[in-house]
């Protein structure tokens, strides 16, 4: 078995069901440390998180990816136990295996075989580890990014491990995404009996119209890098159970994917704007879950495409569709984020798996991103002044 192969199967032994890392960034840190990394853990609340850094000078490229997983489903639907690492026909079964612990372990092991290779690079290498990416995302990546700012240490090119293949390894590769803006509604009626409507207010008929417009509304047109934005109702709640009560409230969630052609701001003007022509009485809660970001084609992108390139042969596409990732709270700093990993046909999935040779693949192209930036591209002088401040 192969190293990167038997540190994948290492790592999802362990049960870290979100926010539980269950000892993967030990492991992780253990192998980063025989190597010269300065091992740094950052815990907030019941989260844990990892930097680790080798090197004093800019450019600073990092690794980025979480150790959580989300929970297996039905354990009786598993053709094996999720976090008993199988391989058959040449897949490893196991939750994580693709999202993404078979990132980290290619990972840790090109880092190794760069290092071997150019024990005296250029540059810097970090790694930024969560186990807060698939709960509420509140206590990982954003508290390292702001602890990081705090004392000057900035990332320059961020490399995520989120599962951004479709049909081939390196076919897909995410170079931004969309921003994500929830909202909870409470509309407030009158509760009263059905046959005497005139004593009651019912919150759907006060509220049904403007409903109606908030999901019909054009919010934009898109651009070259975003599709249009969209909003989705997600839950609704009212009734009392009972089929002959006018309920007195109304609660619906809804969300908006949106592109760099809006700002939360903007958007949260128009609701409100739309919601008041209705004349009724109503409470609008909401959350930011990430702004928008995309990274332009620069040198990340053109060493990841090349290097993909190179290694199997794929003309890499960039894409800014999919959910939310931690490379939002890693962006606004200043760095190129990018996303490559494995092919996601499997994540959340029961029976998630990934390729064996597709992590020794990934392995080999992460290890030839590091050679393109901190060995085959010159390095401005102006990196000279990124030493660590702490």
């Amino acid at each position: 078995m192969s190293p990167t192969t038997a540190l994948a199967c290492d790592l999802i032994a362990r049960p870290s069901v979100t926010p539980e890392d269950a000892g993967c960034q030990r492991i992780m840190a253990e192998r980063l440390a025989a190597i010269g990394f300065r091992i740094e853990p950052m815990t907030f609340g019941a989260v844990t998180n990892l930097w680790a850094r080798r090197g004093q000078r800019g450019p600073l490229f990092c690794f980025a990816g979480h150790t959580d997983v989300v929970p297996t489903g039905p354990l009786d639907e598993w053709s094996c136990d999720p976090f008993v690492p199988t391989i058959r026909d040449g897949l490893l079964y196991g939750r994580g295996a693709v999202d993404m612990k078979g990132s980290l372990a290619a990972m840790v092991t090109a880092t190794e075989s760069f290092v071997a290779e150019h024990p005296d690079h250029p540059g810097s290498i970090a790694f930024l580890i969560t186990s807060d990416e698939e709960g509420p995302a509140v206590e990982g990546t954003v508290k390292v990014v702001e602890r990081l700012e705090q004392r000057g240490e900035k990332i320059d090119y961020a490399l995520v491990g989120e599962p951004s293949s479709r049909e081939r390894l390196g076919d897909c590769i995410k170079n931004g995404r969309r921003g994500s803006l929830c909202a909870h509604l409470r509309v407030e009626g009158t509760q009263g009996h059905v046959a005497y409507p005139q004593r009651a207010s019912n919150p759907f008929h006060l509220s049904a119209a403007a409903l109606s417009a908030l999901c019909t509304q054009v919010w934009d047109g898109g651009n070259d890098h975003f599709p249009p934005t969209s909003l989705q109702i997600t839950n609704v709640n009212m009734g009392t159970g009972a089929d002959n009560v006018i309920p007195g409230r109304l609660e619906v969630q809804f969300n908006l994917r949106f592109s760099t052609e809006l700002d939360p701001e903007t958007i949260k003007t128009r609701v409100h704007s739309i919601l008041d022509t209705g004349g009724f009485a109503y409470d609008l809660q909401w959350r930011l879950s990430g702004r928008p970001f995309l990274t332009p084609v620069g040198e990340l992108v053109a060493a990841t495409r090349e290097a993909i390139k190179a290694v199997n042969g794929v003309e890499a596409q960039l894409s800014t569709a999919g959910g939310t990732s931690d490379g939002r709270f890693i962006a606004p700093t200043g760095a190129q984020v990018l996303e490559l990993g494995p092919i996601n046909a499997t994540i959340h999935q029961i029976d998630e798996r990934v390729g064996v040779e597709e992590i020794e693949q990934l392995s080999v192209i992460y290890r030839q991103i590091l050679r393109r930036l901190l060995i085959e591209c010159p390095i401005p002088s102006s990196f000279e002044a990124h030493a660590r401040t702490t």
